[in-house]
């Protein structure tokens, strides 16, 4: 019985920290995504005179929240 609990403690923990180490990984990826989102946007909207400048923030804010991240974005580029 001893060792049963040990298994479950130690998946337990493995599952813990591949969860902790993963995520730098996934906001990284995330940020990339959105950065060439954001990047397609502005080769489109240079036909309509709309550039989003493409910084860590906008690049997480479009890769966290994906397009309606990039439109809310663009609205706010619009109305500045």
């Amino acid at each position: 019985m001893d060792i049963i609990v040990s298994y479950a403690i130690a998946l337990v923990i493995l599952f813990v920290l591949i969860k902790v180490f993963s995520l730098p990984f996934k906001i990284l990826w995330n940020g990339i995504i959105g950065g060439l989102t954001l990047w397609v946007v502005n080769l489109i909207g240079a036909l309509f005179g709309v550039h989003i400048e493409i910084t860590v923030i906008t690049a997480l804010i479009a890769g966290f929240f994906g397009v309606p991240g990039v439109l809310v974005l663009v609205v706010w580029q619009v109305l500045k």
